[in-house]
């Protein structure tokens, strides 16, 4: 063991009559434990939150989304996918609606999807809260009438006009037809076949989905397999901007390439607003616990003054006496560093296997507090408080080095 290593750990384990170094030492031990405790909370709660928010989005929109009507969507859907970053694509018809029952009238975001291709992309698809994907293959049989298609209402939006599964609606087509009693729209019955909840009031409130062929029939492109657009689910998601770029150069003009972030701006800033409140948080907590290192030190450097100098009376030169102090903060760092990751990952456990924490119903997406911990943060979390406790270290070590020996023993 090093000499300054040693002289380090006899200073924090100093004898009951010299104990109140050590009481203030560990009181610097406990401030650091709390300040990376309350950190790894705060950040697996933050990234609970966010990631659950984002999945919620890009469940009912995906990471790129394509607008162009064309009629070689399979044409180009196999060439999509041979886009490096391209996991998933689907062809949809997208247009705007007035849904209509006996007794009340609602503009909508109707989507025509491919049954086959959709569930791959749209994750809020693949699990509806009433009623099955599948349905909408199938027509319904109507009395007097035609068989009808089905479709699929957001929950909020099937509450908010009294609509059940099962029950009968009307999609009117702005784009409608002219004769000679003057124009008309373009009306077509519906059954509702099921309900999908993302918990997101403007999603559930305007988005239906129907069969790709009922939502041509309604717009009236009854000639042609035409769509309006394609929807893109990338391999990372972080790197949905560079993907549309090749998309872009593979599909030429014609169309137009979004990615999520250009879609969702508002979501995007927030996000970015969340992480630079994070980050300042992070080194303020940190900072506390460091302040308590520096008085630590300082109170230690003035209690062992006589020490000091007879350290170097009898050869230590300033570095080794330099060291012994800056050994003793990154020694109160790191054991206050396991101290908080200890308590800090046991509280997430407990929030996440638990759930103890819950949300008032309806104010947030979730009603249980989310928390998602990531291998990355954690070990910036770890460096990030060692290097700020190594810094606590530097001023009161090069006070220590400072003292000379012969005004310090002039004083005993």
């Amino acid at each position: 063991m090093r000499f300054e290593f040693f002289i380090a750990l006899r200073y924090l384990r100093a004898k009951r009559k010299h104990s109140f170094g050590s009481v203030i030492a560990a009181i610097s031990i406990a401030g650091v434990a709390v300040g990376v405790a309350a950190l790894i909370v705060a950040m697996g709660v933050m990234n609970g939150f966010s990631t659950d928010f984002r999945q919620r989005i890009l469940g009912i929109n995906a990471e790129i989304l394509v607008q162009g009507y064309t009629q070689r969507h399979q044409e180009l859907r196999e060439e999509l996918l041979e886009v490096p970053g391209v996991k998933a694509v689907t062809p949809h018809i997208y247009t705007e609606l007035m849904l209509s029952t006996s007794s009340k009238v609602k503009g909508v975001l109707l989507r025509g999807i491919d049954l086959e291709t959709a569930p791959e992309v749209i994750t809020a698809l693949r699990d509806l809260a009433e009623g099955k994907l599948e349905d909408l293959a199938r027509l319904e049989e109507l009395p007097d009438e035609k068989p009808a298609p089905r479709i699929i209402l957001g929950k909020q939006l099937a509450e908010r006009m009294d609509i059940r599964v099962g029950d009968r609606v009307h999609l009117l087509a702005p784009a409608g037809t002219q004769s000679g009693a003057g124009y008309s729209p373009r009306v077509r019955p519906f059954v509702v076949s099921g309900l999908f909840s993302t918990g997101m009031a403007d999603v559930d409130l305007y988005f239906a989905f129907t069969s790709i062929q009922a939502a041509r029939d309604v717009m009236g492109l009854r000639q042609g397999e035409w769509i309006s657009g394609f929807e893109i689910t990338v391999t990372d998601v972080f790197k949905a901007d560079r993907t549309a770029l090749l998309v872009r150069e593979k599909l030429g003009r014609g169309f137009a390439v979004y990615p999520w972030t250009e879609t969702n701006p508002q979501i995007m800033a927030a996000l970015k607003l969340e992480s630079l409140a994070l980050g300042i948080i992070m080194v303020l907590l940190i900072a506390v616990g460091s302040f308590s290192i520096i008085t630590t030190l300082i109170m230690l450097v003035m209690d062992k003054t006589k020490d000091i100098a007879i350290m170097m009376s009898m050869g230590a030169t300033r570095a080794a006496i330099r060291k012994i102090f800056v050994f003793q903060g990154l020694i109160i760092g790191a054991l206050g560093t396991v101290a908080g990751f200890t308590i800090g990952l046991t509280l997430c456990f407990l929030l996440k296997q638990y759930k103890f924490i819950k949300l008032p119903p309806g104010a947030y997406l979730v009603d249980y507090v989310p928390v998602l911990l990531e291998g990355p943060e954690l070990v910036t979390i770890g460096v990030g408080t060692m290097v700020i406790c190594w810094l606590a270290t530097l001023y009161p070590a090069r006070q220590a080095a400072k003292l000379m020996p012969v005004d310090a023993l002039r004083s005993e």
